[in-house]
């Protein structure tokens, strides 16, 4: 009950409390406790509560711990997820379309192939978490996943912008250290993105927004700039050799530390 009542105080931080100083989101919590690490529903109980949902009363399972919990290949459309505990569970081409999953905890959890078009995904946790091929399209993804790997995902019109002072804190690394190698960020907001050491591989960035994005130390070899706006971007120790249609792209004359990157 504490850790949960800790978890929904992290949420209401996140939406709508402001802050004046960074919050730590692991503070105070403890990461090897059964509320961290098991599960209190079997894949056959989730599902049976999906089963009764409604379009007017969606499934909630908001704050339930369903760490390692296999729900590969599930409906789990709009379904709230809210301060949920997934943490090493297996969700590999689930359909989570439209569902809640803000202030969601999913470290080293499997979500390749699934799903997450026109979902809320704000504040998440999804440290070296799997997710090659997951499509975010339309979705809010202002979340955490430093180290993950997201080869091949679609953010095509996603926002990704952390924006307010309290959510950049929860959201903390952002992309950093993420393998984002032939993933589409297609007219996404990118807007002060963390993507430090990021790969960006063969990426398709055509008309995304990543003015003031961190880029220090990240990997463009063949990504598509068409119309991507880099105003303000930070390319300190970025590799830009053999990055695509860089004529082509909005503003780059304004990075900051050009002078730094590499671009041979």
């Amino acid at each position: 009950m504490l850790l949960r009542r800790l978890a929904v105080i992290v949420l209401l931080m996140l939406l709508a409390i402001p802050v004046t100083r960074a919050q730590d989101p692991f503070q105070g919590l403890d990461l090897t406790s059964d509320a961290f690490t098991k599960s209190e529903m079997t894949r056959e109980e989730v599902l049976a509560v999906v089963a009764k949902a409604t379009p007017e009363t969606p499934a909630d399972l908001s704050g339930k711990s369903l760490n390692g919990i296999d729900l590969s290949g599930t409906d789990l459309r709009g379904v709230i997820l809210r301060t949920a505990r997934l943490n090493r569970a297996n969700l590999t081409g689930a359909n989570l379309s439209g569902a809640a999953l803000d202030a969601v905890w999913a470290m080293d959890a499997e979500f390749a192939n699934a799903t997450f078009a026109d979902a809320s995904i704000i504040g998440a946790q999804f440290i070296r978490a799997k997710m090659d091929g997951a499509d975010f399209t339309n979705a809010k993804v202002k979340s955490n996943f430093a180290q993950a790997s997201l080869v091949k995902a679609r953010f095509d019109g996603a926002d990704l912008s952390p924006g307010k002072k309290n959510q950049r804190a929860m959201v903390k690394r952002g992309f950093e250290s993420a393998i984002l190698d032939g993933a589409s960020f297609r007219s996404a907001n990118m807007v002060e993105v963390d993507l430090e050491f990021a790969s960006l591989r063969d990426t398709d960035l055509t008309n995304a927004v990543l003015a003031g994005a961190d880029l220090a130390g990240a990997t463009l070899a063949g990504a598509d700039v068409t119309g991507a706006d880099f105003n303000g971007a930070n390319v300190e120790s970025a590799k830009l050799s053999g990055i695509k249609n860089l004529g082509a792209a909005i503003a780059f004359d304004t990075v900051r530390n050009y002078d730094k990157a590499f671009k041979d």
